[in-house]
């Protein structure tokens, strides 16, 4: 597949400075951090994208959905953007599409399974977008403005993923996408090293690797390895239900659960929205071979005998509302677990997930369920590449320059690290954080000396907000100490037209011997004598409000030592009716 390029846009200020010769590789995600990962190239008035992720938040962001990049330099540079190349079909590289199509609705590039996943997603999230989907295959090479980009196979824990080799007029740079060197993958599809080698053969001036398990010695095991584990399982459990739980996009799984069952004459039952909308979407396009016979919906599962049965579901990461989280807490309207089901957690933790996890597991085994979920019996294999497999994929491509990418400030050492080790000299290698930019230019040494606006965009709802904005300061206030509400009705001279009113939320009195809310609205009392003695004709409601802030403030940290958000509310009433205050 070729698409034709672009005709190239110089302008004469440009060509003067030379601006328009300059390669610029700009992280806006996923450098320092897991997930959200998003990644520009540009040269002269020209730019490509690679990939488009989400984020999970952590406890620090009570409330939020989840994160994306902040996408302000593309905006503002709408006319460049030629389009989004999708490495593979995982929530960390394109589920912040939906935030980003609505400001900038570019063409898509992707494999097959990869654009199925998204067009759900975009067809869940904007209904009334028609997105530009490009579909490619490993193998295919497509020219768009002055790039020329080339899809490599590479072997992941989903399938149809793709690294990409893009050359520019300036040199070729390597981007491997998420990988691992497994040599026996589920679907015999395993990542090409001959065409890495055909790139590193032809000269690579920039590789851009994943540097997840950068931490990890050796080699990380084979997929298939998951498939003596589930035997193991099968075997030991044969009286009992099973209850499977693992990453929805997880095919390779999901196959290797299906065989299985099989083999010991089990029905399946697949369970979560996103396990049975992507099981079809497998299945339909044949990334998923399963006997139709063996499916059981869902509304039929007391048909089958319960030895008989395999539930498979969301909620590996305990999240609230997913189908093995309903269960643990006996709230799901189909399946009620007890001791004479098995449940297996066949997924790694996502780091910040482990108290949700492990209030689940807790709430499995108090129920009665046997829960296998320990490490040690390989319940889960990693998708990327481990230390041994990044240095092979070094010396395959053989780059001139080096940016690990795709993981933590730690990842990112360690990844640089086992560069120099094969001989990267340090000085060629760029450790980056989101924003800054990688200049090349010929005749002179790439710096970094510029940067764009990037950082977090979080979403709550169908609100889009700053990570550190007001908001989000005032919902960490309020979760930390609590609020205090205090209410005060004025006439329009600032006379009191009705008692003052203390109420709190969160907010603990500790001093049992002393009614602390009646302290505070003593305290507010004194203050709003205070400036009606001296306003004579009327009160300053801004200065009314702070001085109630400080006063109670202080009563509460002498009471409590508590930081609770004191909250002024002031309703003053005249001839042509009221106005209200308040001061967060």
């Amino acid at each position: 597949m070729v698409t034709k390029p672009r005709r190239k846009r110089v302008s004469p200020a440009a060509g003067k400075t030379g601006k328009s010769e300059r390669l610029r590789f700009i992280p806006l995600g996923g450098v320092g951090e897991i997930g959200k990962n998003m990644y520009a190239l540009e040269y002269g008035d020209d730019i490509i994208v690679i990939d488009s992720g989400l984020m999970f938040p952590d406890q620090e962001l009570p409330g939020i959905d989840f994160i994306v990049p902040d996408v302000s330099y593309l905006e503002a540079n709408r006319e460049k953007v030629l389009g989004i190349l999708l490495t593979h079909g995982h929530e960390d590289h394109t589920g912040g599409l939906p935030f980003v199509l609505q400001r900038l609705n570019v063409p898509i590039y992707g494999t097959r399974l990869t654009l199925g996943l998204v067009g759900n997603k975009l067809r869940e999230d904007l209904p009334l977008l028609e997105p530009r989907m490009n579909e490619v295959k490993a193998g295919d090479v497509i020219e768009t403005g002055p790039f020329k980009v080339r899809f490599i196979a590479v072997s992941h824990s989903i399938p149809d993923g793709v690294a990409l080799s893009i050359e520019t007029p300036l040199g070729r740079v390597v981007h491997t996408g998420d990988f691992k060197l497994d040599s026996t993958p589920i679907d015999g599809r395993i990542t090409d090293y001959g065409a890495f080698a055909e790139e590193g053969d032809k000269g690579v001036l920039l590789l851009l690797s994943d540097s997840t398990n950068a931490e990890r010695k050796g080699f990380t095991p084979s997929e298939r390895l998951i498939g003596g584990t589930l035997d193991h399982l099968y075997r030991n459990y044969r009286t009992r239900r099973l209850i499977i739980s693992s990453f929805a996009s997880n095919v390779h799984r999901i196959q290797q659960v299906v065989d299985g069952a099989a083999r010991f004459n089990r029905k399946v039952v697949f369970l979560g929205r996103s396990m049975v909308r992507n099981v079809e979407l497998a299945k339909n396009l044949g990334y998923l071979r399963v006997d139709e016979k063996m499916i059981l919906p869902v509304e039929d599962i007391g048909k089958a005998p319960e030895n008989q049965l395999v539930v498979m579901t969301t909620g590996s990461q305990g999240e609230p509302f997913s189908g093995l989280v309903m269960m643990s807490r006996g709230e799901h309207r189909q399946i009620a677990l007890g001791e004479r089901d098995a449940v297996f957690l066949l997924a790694s933790v996502i780091p910040g997930n482990e108290k949700l996890v492990n209030n689940t597991i807790n709430r499995l085994f108090s129920i009665g369920c046997e829960v296998v979920y320990e490490s040690d019996k390989l319940t889960h294999v990693s998708g990327h590449a481990s230390s041994e497999e990044l240095k092979i994929m070094l010396n395959l491509v053989r780059p001139q320059y080096f940016v690990p990418i795709h993981g933590e400030y730690r990842h990112l050492a360690h990844h640089s690290q086992l560069a120099q080790d094969v001989g990267i000299p340090s000085r060629n290698i760029f450790i980056m954080t989101n924003g800054e930019v990688l200049t090349f230019q010929k005749g002179a040494r790439p710096h970094t000396r510029e940067r764009v606006q990037a950082g977090a965009v979080v979403i709550d709802g169908n609100a889009v907000g700053e990570i550190k904005g007001q908001v989000m300061k005032e919902r960490l206030e309020l979760a930390e100490g609590g609020i205090i509400v205090v209410f005060m009705a004025l006439g329009p001279g600032g006379e009191p037209l009705a008692p003052v009113a203390v109420e709190s939320r969160g907010f603990f009195a500790q001093d049992e011997d002393s009614d602390v809310l009646n302290e505070i609205r003593s305290a507010s009392e004194k203050v709003l004598k205070e400036f009606s003695s001296a306003a004579g004709r009327g009160i300053d409601i801004e200065a009314l409000v702070k001085g109630i802030k400080s006063r109670v403030r202080e009563v509460v940290r002498r009471r409590n030592a508590s930081y609770a958000v004191v909250l002024p509310l002031i309703s003053v009433a005249g001839g042509r009716g009221s106005k209200n205050w308040f001061d967060f």
